[in-house]
């Protein structure tokens, strides 16, 4: 996806030469520190996770015994 971003002059030149001494372009540079500036702010899976049986009516345990008892039909 594309974006517009405004950067301050002296970064700009800063990742103009970064971009020629490394042999990328400026648009790769920037989504490399756009995804190194993420990477610590993503949860863990287990917190995406958190919550997830809240709403259901029997707990865990029970849904597993439930659904593997299907296995033995």
């Amino acid at each position: 996806m594309r974006t517009l971003v405004d950067i301050p002059e002296r970064e700009l030149e800063l990742l103009t030469r970064l971009s020629a001494e490394q042999r990328v372009s400026r648009a790769e540079l920037v989504r490399r520190a756009v995804s190194a500036y993420l990477e610590p702010h993503q949860l863990p899976a287990s917190r995406s996770v958190f919550g997830l049986w809240r709403d259901r009516e029997d707990d865990a345990l029970a849904y597993q015994e439930r659904i593997r008892s299907e296995w033995d039909r």
